[in-house]
């Protein structure tokens, strides 16, 4: 019925819908699947829906679940924490299945840039891509920091610490992590099967030491330390104000509490951090044997499985040790030593250490794949959408961002721009939630093996749900984030706009997109 109402659409509607899409600049959801089989720009597709399922676990699990699980339990969301990873789990999951939805019917490398081309054209996805740095370039820099952190504490427990002035979130060059950087660097461009072997076994690992911790913890639970679940609320600290202030704050003069149900609420907009990932496995479309189906089966899939994880450590963690007396730096670690098991504590800095390596990497797999769909649409340079003939990668831009990610954690204090891979995340799952419902209704006719229910309703309610995080996160971070957007529209209209492949007379729309397929043919034969 709905591909016989846009049948029905008059010659006349037809014709602005086309003259709209021009000026737009809206790559149609055809060229940019053929873009996949250009020569010199083919990947190799060789990952299945569990090796997507994989990659997502690899990359969202990481320092949230050994370290916000008691900040916010202690500071925001006594033992409720459960729930607040609950609700950023929830107001995920609705990001998850527009992406579900978008990934399966523009199965194109990318991720939220390649949707918001196809929806709401070249200017809106040349932000989203620029935004996507900051979640993905940034976050990879971040990790590896703390990779070096988590080393050095290790080293430090065997005896053989390294200079802080060279490792650790305090060094000054910090040379571990340029080296995990380099080696993640040079997985990726050897090739996506060996990359997707390289984080099975790492994920295996984090894997089963979070598993020994829930079923070694739970023996050690007191129902008392439940008790309350949800603390009564308390007032808010007399200085948050100002730019560390939250926005909403700001704005409307409301001011979060702790503990209570706000106090739960507020948790969620911290522990989202810890959900940041499972939108990379969107990245590795176009390296896909059967995206279609296996796409939305690898997003959902790594979110729910780890949803479940953190919400047993979580209630595990705050039933051994009193939430009060939670640790901000090491709250696992901590637990047990409550409980007289301090040999734990090296096996969960192992299963850090473990886990910040996989993310490294899928950050900086999703960074490069995102650079080379940008690049193969000539909003960069061209030449960085190499792919390399032997190990079918894009070689050139992948070594780009290793060098960029690299150069970021070495020198570049990133404690206080953490906040913006938050914001810069949420951004991106607000525009592919409303762009899921846009291309309902400017494309009804595509086909789609994955739909998102109620879709008049739930991309709304995540669009909204992010918006909500968005605006609980300091005035300081949106000033910082308004200050990198307008940067990189800059960039844009000096670079971008002119030489972008639309703007050389690639095809704006299927019918033209048609014309010069046609084309090729009759210049063939």
């Amino acid at each position: 019925m709905i591909t016989s109402r846009a049948a029905s659409r008059t010659p006349a509607a037809r014709e602005g819908d086309r003259v709209a899409t021009n000026r737009a600049r809206v790559k149609s959801v055809e060229d940019s699947i053929r873009d996949t089989d250009e020569p010199g720009h083919r990947l190799k597709r060789h990952l299945s829906g569990l090796d997507l399922a994989v990659f997502g676990v690899g990359v969202i699990i990481g320092t949230g679940i050994f370290v916000l699980t008691g900040v916010v339990a202690r500071d925001q969301s006594g033992p409720a924490v459960a729930i607040s990873f609950v609700i950023a789990g929830v107001v995920c999951g609705l990001a998850a299945l527009c992406y579900a939805e978008f990934a399966s019917t523009v199965p194109v490398a990318g991720s939220a840039y390649t949707f918001s081309y196809a929806t709401f054209g070249e200017f809106v996805a040349w932000i989203i891509g620029w935004d996507l740095v900051l979640e993905l370039a940034l976050g990879a820099a971040t990790v590896a920091v703390g990779w070096s952190g988590y080393l050095n504490q290790l080293l430090g427990d065997l005896g053989v610490p390294l200079p802080t002035s060279i490792a650790g979130d305090e060094a000054r060059f910090n040379i571990p992590a340029i080296v995990i950087v380099a080696v993640m660097t040079a997985v990726l461009v050897l090739g996506i099967k060996l990359s997707s072997r390289v984080t099975s076994v790492i994920v295996a690992i984090k894997v089963a030491i979070v598993l020994l911790v829930i079923a070694v913890g739970v023996f050690f639970v007191k129902a008392a330390n439940y008790t309350p679940f949800v603390p009564p609320a308390q007032p808010p600290a007399a200085d948050a104000s100002g730019w560390d202030a939250p926005l909403v704050q700001t704005l409307f003069g409301f001011m979060p509490g702790t503990f209570g149900w706000g106090g739960v609420i507020a948790g969620a907009s911290i522990v989202f951090f810890a959900f940041i990932g499972f939108d990379i496995v969107a990245t590795a479309a176009e390296e896909t044997k059967d995206p279609a189906k296996d796409m939305p089966r690898g997003i959902i899939g790594s979110l729910v499985i780890c949803t479940a994880l953190y919400v047993a450590v979580s209630l595990v963690v705050v039933g051994m040790q009193r939430y009060s007396e939670l640790s901000a730096e090491a709250p696992l670690a901590e637990a047990f030593s409550s409980v007289g098991l301090p040999i734990f504590a090296g096996i969960i800095s192992l299963g850090a250490l473990a886990g910040l390596t996989s993310v490294v990497m899928i950050l900086m797999l999703g960074q490069s794949r995102v650079l080379f769909a940008m690049s193969r649409d000539h909003l960069l340079p061209p030449a960085f959408a190499a792919v390399h003939p032997r190990y079918g990668t894009p070689y050139k831009i992948t070594i780009v961002t290793g060098v960029f990610v690299a150069f970021l954690a070495a020198v570049v204090p990133l404690e206080e721009l953490a906040s913006l891979v938050n914001i810069g995340t949420l951004f991106a799952f607000v525009l592919v939630s409303i762009g899921v419902w846009v291309l309902r209704r400017t494309r009804p006719e595509l086909p789609r093996t994955f739909r998102v229910p109620m879709v008049q309703v739930l991309p709304w309610v995540s669009a909204a749900a992010c918006l909500w995080l968005m605006a609980n996160l300091p005035g300081e971070t949106w000033l910082r984030f308004v200050v990198w957007m307008a940067l990189g529209i800059g960039l844009y209209f000096v670079y971008g706009r002119r030489r972008s492949r639309l703007a050389a007379g690639g095809s704006l729309d299927p019918a033209t997109a048609g014309e010069r397929e046609t084309a090729r043919n009759r210049a063939t034969d």
